[in-house]
């Protein structure tokens, strides 16, 4: 078995979809999980981004059918969480009007994180370290702030906290280790982005939301692509058993390889 043969089994991935017949699984899947789980309902967080925008689709329908057929509400609520001001705020926005959500709470991370990034940089201060927080390291600790306030939130509301990392994602390692990352249920993960965006389609999310290049919104002018240096549409191939170009597919594997940490269980001997 080829690496790339092995990576597509690891993530689940099919080399084609009935988007029907997906949302359909990933609906029920939801609903099985707040059954069995004993919650009132779901939590997301989101983004203005494409994948936030198809799992609350899933989650709303979701809860729909709950409340229909159990005779008492189940909720889907939306946590929009700005760091400051958010650009594209309107498209968090326009993403839960498109599914008609009731409940919806919007949480400014900015004075939280600045916070958290002062207190590090006096630490590092205190061991001869005299630099401001990383680039990098800050977009970390507003990716962790951002799930510290969904599960405070879900605690009290007695929700499960919904993630929307997909296989795209996963096989890069392109997301935050405990913070994007760290969530209760994911409905998305044996996608990848292209059905991640057929199943956009078919649920009616916002032209605005489809149209945009995914971020994970982290710093200004941060876009997936470019960080990454691979476009959605190779990983999307690569995924689906597909040849891509053999430097477009060393970098993917090599990313895949590097960050097989944050796929894993916590080791300890």
């Amino acid at each position: 078995m080829s690496l790339q043969q092995e990576i597509i089994a690891k993530l689940g991935v099919k080399p084609e979809i009935n988007v029907q017949e997906e949302i359909r699984k990933r609906v029920d899947f939801l609903k099985e999980y707040v059954l069995k789980a004993g919650v009132d309902g779901l939590l997301i967080a989101i983004s203005g981004g494409i994948d936030s925008a198809v799992a609350t689709g899933l989650c709303k329908r979701a809860t729909d059918e709950l409340t229909e057929e159990k005779g008492r509400e189940y909720k889907t609520l939306g946590v929009f969480q700005p760091y400051g001001t958010q650009e594209d705020i309107a498209d968090s926005y326009a993403t839960a009007e498109a599914f008609n959500l009731k409940y919806k709470v919007e949480t400014n991370i900015e004075e939280a994180v600045n916070e958290m990034a002062l207190e590090t940089e006096h630490a590092l201060k205190s061991i001869g370290v005299h630099q401001h927080v990383s680039r990098g390291g800050k977009g970390n600790i507003k990716a962790r702030t951002r799930m510290v306030v969904q599960y405070a939130l879900a605690f009290d509301l007695n929700l499960l906290v919904v993630g929307t990392d997909h296989a795209s994602e996963a096989i890069t390692g392109f997301f935050t280790k405990w913070g994007d990352g760290a969530v209760d249920i994911t409905p998305l993960r044996t996608l990848n982005k292209r059905q991640v965006r057929a199943l956009a389609r078919e649920l009616g999310v916002p032209k605005s939301v489809l149209d945009k290049a995914p971020t994970a919104g982290l710093w200004e002018g941060q876009t997936d692509e470019k960080e990454l240096g691979i476009t959605y549409e190779d990983n999307s191939d690569y995924l689906e058993g597909k040849q891509i170009a053999d430097e477009v597919r060393e970098k993917l594997e090599k990313h895949y390889l590097r960050t097989e940490h944050k796929r894993t269980d916590i080791p300890g001997i």
